[in-house]
């Protein structure tokens, strides 16, 4: 029996150059941020690999270099569970870069037992929303100055599973870790795209993905009987080079110039949930992200 992978394209095919181009991708050191960077350092990119666990980002980066051919790549310290450290981070790239052609905002945990950041926001829409949104904030300028510039945000078909409690966003109340993760990524879809309307007309273009069920350490939080249950359906499931693509196809296609705040899967525009497209929601979670991080971004 044919397994689902045979529907999958292993690779997005394109010989899109990025010469001269420099793209950040946050997580860079494994999974499909590793893939993704390998990706973009053979199309000719600077590629600044920001990453937490630097000994790994280290190794990470000899490979990237060994797969792509290309020596302009280096890796950054970046916790995006403390804001000091995307402060210091964000400090260092605008001071040392000139450009910024493509941030793809690729990191996240999932499905984690109850944790807190350093800033005390639950860690999963603390890393996975909240992170990336202050590390955007702090970057825009300089991708504003960089223009045809992209943001790319990978989110998930899990985006879908649940919606947001503003009014209890850490889920102090209840803790569910299915549902946390849920809420970080359909905030990651409605940060796409109240940033392309606030952009819009600057050059500067947004996209929010669902990368397919990718085989990643992402997993190492399910329970054992999930775990088991993935492992069975291993065959359905993307390799990290698969699992790359769309992210790939969403940072170098050219015809997606003209397509700003959409949501992607398998290399297309696809449709995400009716939450994702509610703009009134997505109003409320940007003026609770911007006084939640103590930042003023109209």
């Amino acid at each position: 029996m044919a397994s689902f992978r045979s529907f999958f394209r292993p690779r997005w095919s394109s010989v899109e150059r990025l010469d001269g181009k420099t793209a950040l991708i946050t997580g860079a050191n494994t999974g499909i941020g590793k893939e993704t960077a390998k990706d973009l350092a053979a199309r000719g990119a600077k590629v600044i690999m920001a990453c937490r666990d630097m000994e790994k980002a280290e190794a990470a980066m000899k490979e990237v270099k060994e797969a792509s051919g290309n020596e302009n790549i280096i890796c950054m310290k970046l916790d995006l569970a403390d804001s000091k450290s995307i402060r210091e981070f964000a400090e260092a790239i605008n001071n040392g870069e000139s450009q910024l052609n493509i941030l793809i905002n690729n990191a996240g945990v999932m499905m984690c037992p109850y944790q807190k950041t350093a800033d005390g926001f639950e860690m999963q829409i603390g890393i996975n929303h909240f992170g990336h949104f202050l590390l955007t904030h702090l970057l825009i300028d300089l991708i504003k100055r960089s223009t045809p510039a992209r943001i790319v945000t990978v989110s998930s078909v899990a985006h879908s599973w649940s919606g947001i409690n503003l009014d209890d966003i850490n889920s102090e109340k209840s803790y569910d870790k299915r549902r946390a993760y849920s809420q970080s990524k359909l905030a990651n879809v409605l940060f796409s795209r109240s940033l392309a309307q606030r952009l819009e007309g600057s050059g500067v273009t947004t996209y929010s993905l669902h990368p397919g069920v990718v085989q990643t350490d992402l997993w190492r939080h399910m329970n054992k009987f999930q775990q088991t249950a993935v492992k069975m359906v291993r065959s359905f499931t993307k390799t990290t080079v698969e699992g790359a693509q769309t992210t790939i196809y969403c940072a170098v296609e050219p015809a997606l110039e003209k397509e700003s705040g959409e949501y992607y899967s398998d290399c297309a525009k696809s449709k995400c949930s009716s939450s994702g497209r509610d703009d009134a929601l997505a109003q409320k979670l940007w003026e609770l992200s911007c006084k939640m991080l103590n930042i003023d971004w109209p």
